[in-house]
C-alpha cells in the first residue's frame, strides 16, 4: 500500500510537468513601486528612474504615460489565455509633476469587435497572368545593365 501511495503522489506530482510556463510581457509595475509614486511631488525623471521609460507616451498629449504589462500561459492547442492584464496610467502636468495614477487591471477591458470588409488598394486587379508575365524582359540580375543601370529594372532600351 505505501508503494502505490507513493506512485500517485509521484504521478499527480508530476502533471505540473506538463503545463505551459507563464510568459510575462511589457512592463508590470509592482505594487511596492505603485506606493512610490505621489502625486503633486513625483516628477517625470523619478518616474524613469523607478519603472524606467514607458511602455506608451501619449501621441496626443505627452504628459499621459502607460506602463502596460500581460501574463498569458498557452492552453490546449497552443492558444494564449491571458491571465493578468495590468495597466498604469500616469498624468503629468506641463511642469512635469505626476498629477494623478491610475491602475486598470483585466475588469476594466472593454471587448472590441473587428471591422468586416477589406481595405481596398491602389492599382486595378490584376490577372494572374497579367501579374506573372507583367515584368518579362525589364529585371536584370545584379551588375550593371547594358542601359547603365546598377540591377534592377531597366528603364532604357538595351544597348544605350
Amino acid at each position: 500500500m505505501p508503494a502505490l501511495a507513493l506512485g500517485l503522489a509521484v504521478g499527480l506530482g508530476g502533471c505540473g510537468l506538463f503545463s505551459a510556463p507563464l510568459q510575462y510581457r511589457g512592463q508590470s509595475v509592482t505594487p511596492e513601486q505603485l506606493s512610490q509614486l505621489v502625486p503633486g511631488t513625483s516628477t517625470e525623471a523619478d518616474v524613469r528612474a523607478l519603472l524606467g521609460d514607458p511602455t506608451n507616451q501619449g501621441l496626443f498629449d505627452p504628459n499621459r504615460w502607460a506602463y502596460i504589462g500581460q501574463v498569458t500561459q498557452n492552453r490546449i492547442g497552443r492558444f494564449p489565455a491571458v491571465r493578468s492584464n495590468d495597466v498604469v496610467v500616469l498624468t503629468f502636468n506641463d511642469q512635469g509633476v505626476l498629477e494623478k495614477v491610475e491602475h486598470l487591471d483585466k475588469k476594466n477591458a472593454v471587448q472590441v469587435g473587428m471591422a468586416s470588409g477589406a481595405t481596398p488598394s491602389p492599382g486595378g486587379n490584376a490577372s494572374f497572368f497579367q501579374q506573372l508575365l507583367g515584368s518579362i524582359g525589364r529585371y536584370t540580375p545584379t551588375g550593371t545593365s547594358a542601359g547603365g543601370n546598377a540591377g534592377g529594372i531597366s528603364g532604357g532600351i538595351p544597348g544605350q
